[in-house]
């Protein structure tokens, strides 16, 4: 199967496609031994951190800020495991929170405020929907990393461990599911699920009726 160069016609769908499977590699790493898992994590980090630097790199100010960003989250990674020093998880996963959000204020200026919308910016609505989850994610596993009681049913480890698990509960709260398996128990905690619920059903009621309008009004032009 032959790819496709990555073009302004097709960049979203190769950003998208890189988030799933991030989200599909933090499943099945949980089969691997322990330090195994970790490494493996960030390898699939890095990747996805390089897929979105070519799917995105038309936006000059993003491609800018992402330089730097890779930098600084190598380097934290190298000194973490040099030094031994668990604190860096923390700046880690920050440093990771401002890698999603970054790349969601670049779809966005690119998706919403650009150009007639097409598949290739429809295909980045659901990026922009995942990249929501997954800042949250990020926040939460911010919040384990803290707190290590502020869920029931994620129990404490390593935030490569614990990632899949964040995940889940994030878009299950992002899609206002509710499953109930794992729920917030500090107040700090409660308050971000909450939001997140509150984003999502933001999400869907603005955003992709903002898609379907303005599709309708170019049809009309």
């Amino acid at each position: 199967m032959k790819f496709k160069k990555i073009s302004e016609k097709n960049n979203f769908v190769y950003l998208t496609l890189a988030l799933v499977v991030l989200l599909i590699s933090s499943s099945l790493v949980q089969l691997l031994r322990d330090n195994a898992v970790v490494y493996v994590m960030q390898g699939v980090i890095i990747f996805v951190f390089i897929l979105c630097f070519f799917s995105l790199h038309f936006d000059r100010k993003w491609t800018h800020f992402l330089r730097w960003l890779t930098l600084i989250w190598l380097m934290t990674i190298m000194v973490q495991h040099v030094l031994h020093i668990e604190k860096m998880n923390i700046l880690t996963l920050v440093l990771t929170f401002i890698f999603f959000y970054g790349t969601f204020q670049s779809l966005v200026r690119q998706i919403l405020f650009s150009g007639e919308i097409d598949t290739n910016k429809l295909v980045g609505s659901v990026a922009l929907f995942l990249l929501l989850g997954l800042m949250w994610t990020v926040v939460y596993l911010i919040v384990l990393e803290l707190d290590p009681k502020a869920f029931h049913g994620l129990v404490a480890a390593k935030w490569e461990d614990n990632f899949s698990n964040s995940a889940y509960f994030s878009f299950v709260t992002l899609t206002t599911l509710g499953y109930g398996d794992i729920s917030p128990t500090t107040p700090i905690a409660k308050t971000l699920v909450y939001l997140e619920s509150i984003v999502g059903v933001f999400y869907m009621a603005v955003v992709v009726s903002s898609l379907v309008s303005s599709n309708l009004e170019r049809k009309n032009h």
